[in-house]
C-alpha cells in the first residue's frame, strides 16, 4: 500500500506464510508518483498482474492472490457503536447534548449488548483459526465469503469422485483456500482439506463468517445517524434502543412466575443433562419472540395441526443474524438427514451445538425454542444425507432415537390460537427403535417457513 504522513510517501509492503505475522518493508519516497510507481512494480511481480487492471485479475501459480476486502473505513464505521462515538462527531462549536433514556428493561439492554459485542465476534472467529489480523472485523466481503465457497466445492467433487491422483491439486486448491480466507495456527503448517468432513467444518464457518457479516452491516446502521448534523437541543437515541431496532423482532422478558417460564424450565430440567461435551447449567432469562412479518410466512401453514415447540442450538455470533432474518437454511450446508433445519425434542442434544462466549466471568450461550409445523411425519431410523426435502406426501422427517421424552408428560401451550405440544417429559429408551443409528430424535423440515422463533433463552453452560 501508498502511505502519505504530510508531504512524506512511502510504499510499505508485508509478505510471510498464511498464519503468520510475516515481514514488511517500507521505503520513503519525496514524491507520491514515485511510491505509486514503486508499489505498482511490486504488485506486478508478485501477482503478474497489472495493477490498473485488477478488475480483471487473472490468478496465476505460485503467485499471490487478490483478497477483496471491504474498505478500511467501514470497519472503523462498525467499530465505533457507544455513546462517545457519537458525541466524537459533532460539530466543535456544538454543545453536549443528553443520551435518551433506554426503553428496554435492563435484562434485554444486557442481551443486546452480548449479541453485539465485538470481543465476542472475535472469539468467535478466532475459534475458527481465522487470522483476525488479516481478516479484521468488517473486512471481509461477501464475495470473498462466495470465493471461499467455490474453491471448497472444487475440492469436495474431486473428493466425491474418489480423489485418486489429486493429492497435488488438492494441497493447490487448500493453500488458495486459505489464501481467499485468511487462517493463524502459529508456526503450525496449514493442513489440507482432503476429506468431505474437513470440507464440510469449512463450509459451516463460512456460513457463520456470513452471519457475523450481517451483524456487522447492523451495527454500521447504527452509526449513520450518530454522523448527521444536529441542534444543540437535540436528544441523542440510545445506542442500545438503535441496535434493538435494527433487529426489527420484538422481545419480551417472559416473567418468571408465568406458566411458559415453568414449562421451559421443565424442558431444560427433564431433558437437558450432559449427554454432550456441552451442557446448560441454568437457565438466566427468557424472551418472547416475534420478528416483523413473520407470522405472515408462517401462517401458510395454518391448516397444519400437528406442531411442536422444539430445541434449536447456535453459535451466540450468529444470533442477530437469525433475529434479523429468522431460521434459514443455510448454502451448502448438511448433516446426517439432509440439508434442512434441524430441530431436537431433547435440550442436551441441542445444547452440543452452542457456541458459547464468555461474559462477565461467565459461560454464556444462546438457545431457541421454536413452533414447528410437522404436519405428516416420514420416520426414519438410518442416515440419509441426500435429503433436500420431505419425501411425497410429507411435511417433515423425524428421525427416530433410541430416547425420547415420555410422551404421557407433554405439556400443551396455545401460541395464537394453536395447540403447539411440548415434551418436556424424561427422555425413555425405546424398545421400537433400539436398534436406531440415532441416539436422541431429530426434527427435520426442509421449508424455512414451517417453522417460527417463539422463545429466545439466554442460559448459563457448563
Amino acid at each position: 500500500s501508498v502511505l502519505s504522513t504530510g508531504k512524506n510517501f512511502a510504499s510499505f509492503t508485508r509478505w510471510g506464510r498464511v498464519g503468520e505475522d510475516g515481514a514488511t518493508q517500507c521505503k520513503a519516497f519525496s514524491s507520491v508518483n514515485d511510491a505509486v510507481k514503486e508499489f505498482k512494480s511490486k504488485f506486478s511481480s508478485k501477482t503478474k498482474n497489472k495493477w490498473d487492471n485488477r478488475l480483471e485479475f487473472v490468478k496465476h501459480n505460485n503467485k499471490y492472490e487478490l483478497v477483496e476486502m471491504a474498505a478500511p473505513d467501514e470497519e472503523a464505521e462498525m467499530m465505533s457503536t457507544d455513546v462517545q462515538d457519537a458525541l466524537s462527531h459533532l460539530d466543535d462549536e456544538e454543545v453536549e447534548r443528553k443520551v435518551a433514556e433506554s426503553k428496554l428493561n435492563s435484562q434485554t439492554q444486557n442481551l443486546l449488548n452480548l449479541l453485539f459485542d465485538m470481543n465476542m465476534f472475535k472469539s468467535a472467529m478466532e475459534s475458527f483459526d481465522i487470522d483476525i489480523k488479516k481478516m479484521p472485523l468488517g473486512a471481509i466481503s461477501k464475495s470473498q465469503i462466495l470465493k471461499g465457497f467455490e474453491v471448497l466445492e472444487e475440492i469436495q467433487k474431486l473428493l466425491q469422485s474418489g480423489g485418486f491422483g489429486s493429492a497435488a491439486k488438492i494441497a493447490q486448491m487448500s493453500a488458495e483456500f486459505y489464501t481467499k480466507i485468511p487462517h493463524a495456527m502459529g508456526r503450525q503448517r496449514l493442513p489440507p482439506l482432503n476429506d468431505l468432513e474437513t470440507i464440510q467444518k469449512k463450509m459451516d464457518m463460512l456460513n457463520v463468517l456470513g452471519d457475523i457479516e450481517i451483524a456487522q452491516g447492523l451495527l454500521k446502521e447504527t452509526t449513520k445517524g450518530s454522523k448527521k448534523k444536529k441542534k444543540a437541543t437535540d436528544v441523542i437515541p440510545n445506542p442500545i434502543d438503535v441496535k434493538y431496532d435494527t433487529l426489527n423482532t420484538d422481545l419480551e422478558l417472559v416473567p418468571t412466575s408465568s406458566k411458559e417460564h415453568r414449562i421451559i424450565q421443565a424442558y431444560i430440567t427433564n431433558t437437558g443433562g450432559s449427554y454432550g461435551w456441552r451442557s446448560v447449567k441454568k437457565l438466566l432469562n427468557v424472551w418472547r419472540v416475534s420478528r416483523h412479518n413473520e407470522d405472515d410466512r408462517f401462517s401458510v401453514h395454518d391448516a397444519i395441526e400437528n406442531r411442536k415447540l422444539l430445541w434449536h442450538g447456535t453459535n451466540v455470533a450468529v444470533v442477530v443474524a437469525i433475529l434479523k432474518s429468522g431460521l434459514r437454511i443455510m448454502p451448502h450446508s448438511g448433516g446426517r438427514v439432509g440439508r434442512g433445519i434441524y430441530f431436537a425434542s431433547e435440550n442436551s442434544k441441542s445444547a452440543g451445538y452452542v457456541g458459547t462466549t464468555q461474559h462477565k466471568g461467565t459461560t454464556i450461550g444462546i438457545m431457541f425454542l421454536n413452533e414447528v409445523a410437522l404436519g405428516r411425519e416420514h420416520h426414519i431410523a438410518r442416515d440419509d444425507s441426500s435429503l433436500r426435502a420431505a419425501p411425497k406426501g410429507f411435511d417433515s422427517v423425524i428421525a427416530q432415537g433410541r430416547t425420547e421424552p415420555v410422551p404421557s408428560a407433554n405439556e400443551t401451550l396455545t401460541i395464537d390460537g394453536k395447540k403447539v405440544i411440548v415434551p418436556v417429559g424424561k427422555p425413555q429408551n425405546r424398545a421400537k427403535y433400539s436398534s436406531s443409528s440415532f441416539s436422541q430424535t431429530e426434527y427435520l423440515i426442509y421449508k424455512e417457513s414451517q417453522n417460527r422463533i417463539r422463545y429466545l433463552l439466554q442460559c448459563q453452560f457448563s
